[in-house]
């Protein structure tokens, strides 16, 4: 019985960066083995165990042999004599299918190390063909480490797509896989490498078709609506924003997709298609609510913000109730945060100021300050409270807007 840290743990051990959890593989035992050493058996698809102290996880060392369509379609072999190199031979990436012994000695049979030095992103072996979720791994790595994929390795890639084994994915492991790019350094490479393999059409159609749709360069210098979003997504990890934040970013033009070629470059109404594509794409993925319900505030409210400073108090107002500010105040500064990458998300604004996201800080915390419970008190009439309320903070939003033009500068 031999055990060996693998995977993630010595890669970035290599790398020199903090290591999260450390997996490992036990060679030539049985679970029978394990279990008589205290460990507790935990795997499902696969005999996993927990380190009776440690609780730690170690699988034994295993093959798999495709057997149906998707990432789930596999049977798997786990026996003694099942080799260390074998079951690093079933990995996704040479980066990833290297290990450390009990010693500390690096084994390497597919040149991960190599690959690491270079920056580069390899299949192991032509087995990589048979997960499609690998798709979204090598995609979310190229996000994570600014690697290039090896060309052999993309067009594996692209055969998968042409293949349909994309269509086998199940819309959690889609979206578990992206939201963990989108949480990465710069998400943009992630899009880049599922356009490059033409993975992006099919998992994220309405993100795909906004490349090659031009915008007004006025107010877009890098005119193609795919290369603005992208910019939004990386102005937001940039600011180390949360997923919610970062999703809609992604998410906020989806509109200008669905605008009509003969309308280009223009894009009127594409707040209210974005909404109307976002609604599908969020239960297609099983988007958590968070997640959606900013996205679509975002798409229906970032126009309207960027205007800001020519609304009128009526409108701020409807602006501040439609979207529950009142009720849910963070979800709309995370909004504001969301118009501020926009704004900042294209070419030479990235350090451009965004003072509507003051202007409409202040004007919540102008209608905020209006006591609504004592406005319902002072009201005779309970069908009117609402009304009465409504009047009071327009009166407070009004006065607030008189006072602050008056201010200098």
């Amino acid at each position: 019985m031999r055990i060996y840290t693998v995977g993630g743990a010595v890669r970035d051990e290599l790398l020199g960066l903090p290591v999260q959890d450390r997996d490992y593989v036990v060679v030539g035992a049985t679970p029978q083995d394990m279990v008589a050493q205290g460990y507790r058996p935990v795997g499902r698809d696969f005999p996993v165990f927990l380190h009776p102290r440690s609780h730690e996880e170690y699988a034994l060392a295993r093959t798999e042999r495709k057997a149906g369509k998707g990432y789930k379609g596999f049977q798997v072999h786990a026996a003694p004599d099942v080799t260390l190199e074998e079951d690093l031979a079933r990995r996704d990436l040479t980066i990833n299918a290297m290990a450390r012994d009990e010693a500390g000695t690096l084994i390497d049979p597919y040149n991960g190390e190599a690959d690491l030095r270079a920056g580069v992103l390899r299949h192991v072996s032509s087995a990589f063909v048979e997960d499609p979720v690998r798709i979204l791994r090598v995609a979310r790595f190229a996000a994570r480490f600014g690697f290039r994929i090896a060309e052999e390795t993309l067009a594996l890639m692209g055969e998968m797509v042409v293949n349909g084994e994309v269509d086998a994915l199940v819309p959690e492991r889609v979206w578990q896989e992206l939201s963990r790019g989108l949480m990465e350094a710069k998400p943009s490479r992630m899009f880049d490498a599922l356009r490059a393999c033409g993975a992006l059409a099919k998992i994220l159609p309405e993100v795909d078709r906004l490349f090659g749709v031009p915008q007004p360069p006025l107010h877009h210098p890098e005119v193609d609506t795919g290369a603005h979003v992208m910019m939004v997504v990386d102005r937001a990890a940039e600011k180390e924003a949360p997923l919610a934040v970062r999703f809609a970013a992604l998410a906020h033009d989806l509109g200008k997709g669905a605008t009509p070629a003969e309308e280009w470059p223009r894009h009127h109404g594409h707040e209210a298609r974005g909404v109307e594509l976002l609604g599908p794409l969020c239960q297609r993925l099983r988007v958590p609510v968070e997640c959606r319900d900013l996205a679509l505030l975002a798409a229906r409210y970032h126009g309207d913000i960027h205007r800001a400073f020519e609304l009128r108090a009526a409108t701020v107002l409807k602006i501040l109730a439609e979207a529950d500010a009142f009720r849910r105040p963070e979800r709309f500064l995370d909004l504001l945060a969301v118009c501020e990458c926009d704004f900042q998300g294209r070419e030479g604004y990235r350090e451009r100021p965004y003072p509507q996201a003051d202007f409409f800080r202040a004007a919540l915390a102008a209608a905020l300050g209006v006591d609504a419970g004592a406005v319902a008190r002072a009201c005779r009439d309970p069908a009117a409270i609402g009304e009465r309320v409504y009047e009071a903070r327009l009166a407070a939003l009004s006065s607030w807007r008189e006072e602050a033009a008056s201010q200098p500068g």
